[in-house]
C-alpha cells in the first residue's frame, strides 16, 4: 500500500500530534500530557518537499515535553544557526573572475579533482591540459568562492529556518530570509537560473553537466527551508514565496531542456542520482507534482537497477579512490529521493530490482563498517566511519529494524547527530561536492 498523500495530512496530523505526545512524554518522564497546541507557532505543518512537515510538528511536542534526544540535536542545530547569524548574506557576484558570458549573476566553479600536468610559464601560466587525480582536490578552486559560498548559504538558510521553526524566534527567519533573497532574489546579488559554467575544465571546456551535482541535494534543502518559511516566518511576504517559485520554475526549465541538463541526465552513477532528486524536488516545489512522480517511479529502472548489486554493493561507486564516501554519498540522494516519494505516493523504499537489491539493501551493506563491527572491503583514501550515519537513520525510520539497531553503534559527526530534528540525510564527512 502506498504512504498517505498530502491530502491526507489533516487526519494524520491529528493521530499522530497525539500519539507522538503521550510517547515522547513518557519517554522524557513528563508527569502530565503536553499542553494542548495553541497557536500555528507551536504545531504549523509546512508543506515541506523532503522532510516531512508531520514529523517536525511531532517534534515539536517532543521538545516541548522534554525529550532528551531531540533536545540534544536541537542544542547542536541551534550552534549552527547561532554561527550562521553573523555570517553573510554571499551572493555569486562577489567573485574577482568573471564568467564566459561576461555576467557575474552566472554561477562559476571549477573542477574539483582536474590538476594543471604542466609548469605555469608565461606560455602556459595555467600549466594546461588538465588531467585528473580522482579523489584529490584542487586548491586551486578556492581562487573561485561560489561553490564555497553556495555550500555556506544554502546550508545557513536550511538551519536558520529550522531554528526558527523550533524556536519561534524571529532573527533565525529574518536571517534566512536575507540570506536567500540575496542569492536568488534582490537583483543587484541574484544568480542567474543556470549551471552553464559550473566544473569547468581550464583550457579544456567552460562547464560541465557534470557540475549540476553541486546544487543537487543542497538546494533541495532551501526548497524545504522556503517551504518552512512559508508556514508564518515573519518577514517571508507572498511576493517574496512567489518570486522564488518563479526563479525554481526558470532553473527546472534549464535543468530539463539545457545541454549540460540532458548530459546529466543520462549519467548511471550518483550524478544521474541526484539530478532526479534535484529535477523531481524542484518539479514538486514549483507545483508540478506529475513530473515529480513520473520521475521518482522511473527512478527505480534507472537509478536502483543498474546502481545496487543483490549484496547491496554499488558497483558504481565502487571503483573510486574514496569509495566508501562515494556509496554514502549516493544514498544521501536515493534516501531523499524516497522521502520525496512518500510525500507524492510514490514507495521508492520497497521498491526492489531483479537482481534483489534495493535501497534498504544498500544502507544495510555499510553497517559492518560503519559500526566499526569490520573493516570497509574496498579502498578509500579517506574513510569516515561517521559518513552513512543519516542515510542509516533515514532507512531506520522508513522500516529498516537492522538500521535502527546499528545506530547507536555509529560514530556521530564532530558538530552532533542532527537528523532527529532535520530528519533527512545530509553528506556528513568532507567532501563538499564530488
Amino acid at each position: 500500500m502506498l504512504p498517505p498523500s498530502r491530502s491526507s495530512r489533516p487526519r494524520r496530523l491529528a493521530a499522530v500530534l497525539a500519539t507522538v505526545a503521550g510517547l515522547l512524554a513518557a519517554t522524557a518522564g513528563a508527569a502530565t500530557a503536553a499542553p494542548a497546541p495553541r497557536s500555528c507557532s507551536f504545531v504549523c505543518v509546512p508543506d515541506t518537499v523532503v522532510l516531512d512537515g508531520v514529523h517536525l510538528a511531532g517534534n515539536k511536542i517532543g521538545l516541548r515535553v522534554g525529550n532528551p534526544t531531540l533536545r540534544t540535536s536541537l542544542s547542536n542545530l541551534l550552534k549552527q544557526a547561532d554561527d550562521a547569524l553573523t555570517k553573510g548574506p554571499w551572493t555569486v557576484v562577489d567573485k574577482e573572475r568573471v564568467p564566459p558570458s561576461g555576467d557575474k549573476h552566472d554561477y562559476l566553479s571549477l573542477a574539483p579533482y582536474y590538476w594543471p600536468s604542466q609548469p605555469k610559464t608565461p606560455e602556459n601560466p595555467q600549466g594546461c591540459p588538465y588531467v585528473d587525480r580522482d579523489g584529490e582536490v584542487n586548491p586551486e578552486m578556492k581562487n573561485v568562492p561560489d561553490k564555497a559560498e553556495r555550500l555556506v548559504a544554502f546550508n545557513s538558510i536550511y538551519q536558520l529556518s529550522l531554528a526558527w521553526y523550533y524556536t519561534g524566534k524571529a532573527e533565525y527567519a529574518q536571517r534566512a530570509e536575507l540570506d536567500l533573497r540575496t542569492w536568488f532574489l534582490d537583483a543587484a546579488t541574484k544568480m542567474n537560473p543556470n549551471l552553464n559554467f559550473a566544473q569547468g575544465i581550464p583550457c579544456k571546456t567552460d562547464g560541465r553537466g557534470i557540475g549540476i551535482i553541486e546544487f543537487s541535494y543542497t538546494f533541495t534543502q532551501v526548497l524545504d527551508a522556503a517551504r518552512i518559511l512559508e508556514a508564518g516566518a515573519p518577514g517571508w511576504t507572498k511576493a517574496d514565496g512567489k518570486a522564488f517559485r518563479g526563479w525554481s520554475s526558470d532553473f527546472l526549465t534549464w535543468l530539463r531542456t539545457s545541454k549540460n541538463g540532458t548530459d546529466e541526465a543520462k549519467a548511471t552513477n550518483n550524478h544521474g542520482t541526484f539530478y532526479d532528486l534535484l529535477t523531481a524536488a524542484t518539479a514538486s516545489y514549483v507545483g508540478q507534482r506529475d513530473l515529480a512522480r513520473r520521475i521518482i517511479r522511473d527512478s527505480g529502472k534507472a537509478r536502483i537497477d543498474h546502481q545496487i548489486a543483490a549484496d547491496g554493493s554499488q558497483p558504481e561507486e565502487s571503483t573510486r579512490t574514496r569509495t566508501y564516501h562515494y556509496h554514502t554519498f549516493n544514498l544521501v540522494a536515493l534516501t531523499r529521493l524516497a522521502q520525496l516519494g512518500r510525500h507524492l505516493g510514490v514507495d521508492l523504499w520497497s521498491y526492489r530490482n531483479p537482481q534483489g537489491g534495493s535501497i534498504f539493501a544498500a544502507v544495510d551493506h555499510l553497517l559492518p563498517a560503519a559500526t566499526g563491527a569490520s573493516p570497509w572491503p574496498l579502498p578509500d583514501i579517506h574513510f569516515t566511519q561517521y559518513a552513512a550515519l543519516d542515510s542509516v537513520h533515514a532507512a531506520a525510520d522508513a522500516g529498516d529494524w537492522k538500521a535502527r539497531a546499528a545506530i547507536g553503534r555509529i560514530p556521530v559527526p564532530p558538530g552532533g547527530d542532527l537528523f532527529p530534528v532535520r530528519p533527512a540525510a545530509e553528506q556528513l564527512d568532507d567532501v563538499s561536492t564530488t
